[in-house]
């Protein structure tokens, strides 16, 4: 699926409270650039791809363009398991980075359809993503995004099992790799967001600069079965699995689980 490169209104590209340049970060060191924090947030239980692969693309570009650091921010610099045998850990708290330049929310299964009723959490992302120039998601940490209420009248996309949520939080549910409407910047189920990353390299620092990161990687797939054929995959047929991952992770939240049910 190829994203679309649709222009934007002014007021949606700009940040809720643009920041003064003074307050972007210390300059990078001998440049006397400042530095633009881009800012990946881990939470118990996320997809570890959702975060490392856009990250890693972030860290390269911060090897390479002055002024842009790259860290990740959590509720406390403690492991945090995944969804696989590995765990993370924050190089931030939220508290340390309260302003970052550019938000990523990565996503999971049962733990982050979860944190749609986590408040605490739900709350730092609005916090942190108040002055953000962009604010992103990877899969299904669009919800997350949908549920502090960020992505309000708003297109954005999913993981193809609950993309169809979006709709519930005044989202325009769009079935495409990547999608950009304004700050906001969504990728689709897990792989997608290195692809998202990419386009936000190419928006921070230029074409030129995202090619070159693409390079770094040596990004460059090719799948042994080829391209997903979605009009023979037969997604509809995998509904009853989300909807009981859905009831799983909401069991103790009957009210939200009522709101986003068949």
């Amino acid at each position: 699926m190829t994203a679309p490169a649709s222009p934007h209104s002014p007021q949606q590209d700009a940040p809720a409270h643009p920041r003064p340049e003074e307050s972007a970060g210390p300059a990078a060191a001998g440049s006397g650039t400042p530095v633009r924090t881009i800012a990946f947030v881990a939470y118990p239980g996320i997809t570890p791809l959702d975060l490392v692969g856009p990250l890693q693309i972030c860290a390269v570009l911060s090897d390479l363009a002055p002024g842009f650091r790259t860290v990740v921010v959590g509720e406390r610099k403690e492991p945090m398991g995944t969804d696989t045998a590995l765990s993370v850990v924050p190089s931030h708290t939220f508290d340390e980075v309260p302003d970052p330049e550019v938000l990523i929310v990565p996503g999971g299964l049962v733990p982050t359809l979860a944190a749609m009723a986590d408040e605490t959490l739900l709350e730092r992302l609005r916090r942190a993503s108040e002055g953000a120039e962009v604010v992103g998601s990877v899969c299904t940490g669009s919800l997350l995004l949908g549920a502090a209420g960020l992505l309000e009248g708003r297109r954005a996309t999913s993981h193809w099992m609950f993309r169809r949520l979006l709709a519930e939080f005044g989202a325009t549910p769009v079935a495409e790799r990547w999608v950009e409407d304004g700050r906001i910047v969504t990728a689709a189920g897990v792989s997608a967001g290195i692809d998202m990353a990419l386009q936000l390299v190419s928006r921070l620092a230029g074409d030129d600069t995202a090619r070159l990161v693409q390079l770094m990687i040596e990004y460059d797939p090719e799948p042994p079965f080829g391209p997903i054929d979605w009009a023979a995959a037969g997604v509809e047929n995998h509904a009853p699995f989300a909807d009981a991952l859905l009831k799983r992770a909401l069991a103790d939240h009957p009210g939200l689980l009522a709101r986003l049910s068949r």
